[in-house]
């Protein structure tokens, strides 16, 4: 359904699939709450892996074959089994019993042949068409598995034996016959086929399928002697599971201890408490990690350390949990309706045929929820006390997880109040002063500055952002983006590094807009070229004119600059004596344009003149009897030299300048 997560640590855990529910409301009431499940969240963002991934009131046992394309689950009501199609992430088909189903094994590398351990002690045998085979044993059985080595299908039974049917010649062998009464679960070693028989007495037995004979014997008193509880005096052995590697063997006692032994010592090498006191129901080995499960909660831990990684608890009691290999999904039987589906990342990627799960929890690692317990609130040992409430310590208002207990929201309000009688008033004061600060926020501010709390460090920027546009400055620190920038001192801009120097090379005095520094330097870049050539060109012409006497070169420069002194005013300086020609005299007589300047909001500036075109005056050069060769080659004008020979090609476009 929703995918929901859980953080304990590091490391989160994804509830993909099922709900937290043991009943679901019938077809009829359903129908009627249709057109209020569109104002449901949790209906809207429900997460549906794989199609009818449930059974009509329970789910017993639940495998993923070894290919890992399907799975194959069985349960009631009426018995039956499903097989999924991961490549379709849908049913493909469901088959009835006769009885409902204790235990089954997967045979082939698919779904094709599977053996079937009943409640009404027969054993069947499915294939692709259906029923293959059936048989019988003497006594119920308890628990099925195969030895690879020599095709003994072993079935562990609620007497002293242990059935062995040989699948190769297709009869019953003689059966191996334990100390103890009852026989609870049985496994087989992967690397040297050893077995071993976990029975009610509290002892596991080992056997060597070779010799057909008892190979050792881990005693009651070894294992007891680690245990915090017992039942009726003596704790069963629930669970038996060998690793993969072969030399460490794990089991799991009816009061939810388990043990980690190596095989070449009757000493466990470490013992964990489950804490709720049921019976261990499964042991997967992951890596270096080890799944313990009884029917409230599946835990992850390091088997070597026996420090806890993760947690699986759904509300439902748990029958069996399948993992999927090289991946960190894992599917959960149960007392509900539909199936649960956890996924954890930390142990591995999602499995090819759901990739797209990946892409979800990447974005949901961004802003992870706190914990599925929404309506709980999480409490010490100490909060207890303060409370007084250690007399409902062990009922079902408090629920005991880790090191404290979780208790609802509700509940927890009254008592705080009735113990905290302060705490309602400063509760109070504190939406109060919420209230007023978010009412301060939405006033009216100056313009020119932002009036906002979350800015600790470079202020500056944000006064000078707001300086040109005071929305885009509010939204800039106000992103969650940016707030670093403005919150943490780690961000603070430095003026007086050779970096903010490079960057911001000129500071002016004046403060002008942006726009207002753009136009005064395009005024000034034209205008001084329009001075630069009539400076030029008054040069020549005064060089040229015969009755012109030598000036001072500091008054022909004053003579031809003219000065701004406003930008909305241009001067012309006018000659100051008449020695000059008729026709620099005329030159000189320049009109005043007209120039209309307007200013607008944000500092822009928009000039209105209208454009005249000057007239060039053709140069006239006269050469004096006084000038020698060199004057001819080369004539100073302006700073420059321009050199001049008769019969020189010019590289210029125009071939006829200078004729």
């Amino acid at each position: 359904m929703v995918l929901k997560s859980t953080s304990s640590g590091d490391v989160s855990v994804y509830q993909v699939a099922g709900t937290n529910v043991s009943r679901s409301l019938p077809d009829w009431i359903a129908k009627k709450r249709k057109r209020s499940l569109k104002n449901d969240i949790e209906y809207q963002t429900r997460i549906e892996l794989i199609q009818d991934f449930e059974f009509s009131e329970s789910s017993n046992k639940i495998k993923v074959t070894p290919d890992g394309s399907y799975a194959m689950a069985t349960g009631v009501y009426k018995p039956q089994i499903h097989v999924y199609d991961f490549a379709n992430l849908s049913l493909k088909f469901d088959r009835h019993t006769d009885a409902e189903n204790i235990d089954f094994l997967i045979l082939s590398n698919d779904w094709t042949k599977s053996v079937h351990l009943q409640n009404d002690r027969s054993i069947e045998f499915q294939t692709k068409g259906g029923l293959h085979y059936k048989t019988r044993i003497p006594k119920f059985g308890r628990a099925l598995v195969y030895n690879q080595f020599n095709c003994d299908l072993m079935v562990a039974s609620s007497g002293s034996e242990l059935y062995r049917l040989n699948l190769d010649q297709g009869r019953f062998l003689n059966p191996f016959v334990m100390e103890s009464e009852g026989i609870n679960d049985v496994d087989v070693n992967p690397v040297h086929g050893l077995v071993a028989a976990g029975c009610e007495n509290g002892t596991v037995e080992f056997w060597d399928p070779r010799a057909k004979s008892r190979a050792g014997k881990l005693p009651y008193e070894s294992i007891s002697d680690h245990f915090t509880s017992y039942v009726n005096g003596v704790d069963e052995i629930s669970k038996v599971k060998f690793s993969n590697s072969g030399l460490n063997f794990a089991l799991g006692t009816s009061s939810g201890q388990s043990l980690i032994y190596d095989l070449r010592s009757d000493r466990p090498m470490i013992s964990k408490d489950q804490g709720y006191g049921f019976e261990i129901k499964k042991i997967i080995w992951i890596d270096d990690k080890i799944l313990t499960s009884d029917k409230r909660i599946a835990k992850i831990w390091d088997y070597s350390t026996g420090k806890p990684y993760c947690s699986m608890e759904p509300s439902v009691d748990i029958n069996d949990v399948a993992h999927i290999p090289e991946s960190g999904m894992f599917f959960m039987a149960n007392e509900g309706i539909p199936m649960h589906t956890y996924y954890i990342p930390n142990l591995g990627p999602s499995p090819r045929w759901c990739s797209f799960l990946d892409n979800v929890t990447e974005e949901l690692e961004e802003k992870p929820s706190d914990s599925v317990y929404s309506n709980y609130k999480f409490i010490t040992r100490d909060d207890v006390d303060k409370l007084s409430l250690g007399h409902l310590i062990g009922t079902n208002v408090m629920r005991s997880y880790m090191h404290g207990f979780f208790i609802d929201n509700e509940l927890y309000d009254k008592v705080n109040l009735i113990a905290n009688p302060n705490s309602y008033r400063d509760q109070r004061e504190r939406e109060i002063r919420a209230k007023i600060e978010k009412e301060r926020e939405s006033r009216i501010r100056s313009s020119g500055a932002i009036n906002n709390t979350k800015i600790k460090v470079n202020k500056d920027l944000a006064n000078k952002l707001s300086q040109k546009d005071k929305e885009m400055a509010e939204n800039v620190v106000n992103d969650d983006r940016f707030k670093e920038m403005f919150e943490n001192p780690e961000f603070m801009v430095n003026e007086e590094s050779h970096d903010y120097k490079q960057l911001n090379p000129v500071v002016k005095t004046t403060q002008l807009t942006a726009a207002e520094e753009s136009d005064e330097e395009r005024l000034n870049y034209k205008q001084s070229d329009s001075e630069s050539e009539s400076e030029s060109e008054s040069e020549d012409e005064s060089e040229s004119e015969a009755e012109v006497e030598e000036k001072p070169k500091k008054e022909v420069k004053a003579k031809a600059q003219p000065q701004i002194e406003d930008i909305n005013e241009m001067k012309v300086v006018e000659p100051t004596t008449n020695t000059s020609s008729f026709a620099s005299q005329i030159k000189h007589k320049v009109t005043k344009p007209e120039i209309r300047v307007q200013r607008h909001a944000k500092g822009e500036v928009e000039f209105t003149f209208t454009p005249t075109k000057e007239k060039k005056q053709k140069k006239v050069r006269i050469q004096s009897d006084s000038d020698n060769d060199d004057d001819n080659d080369k004539q100073q004008l302006n700073g420059r030299t321009k050199q001049r020979f008769q019969g020189r090609r010019s590289a210029s476009r125009n071939q006829f300048r200078g004729m």
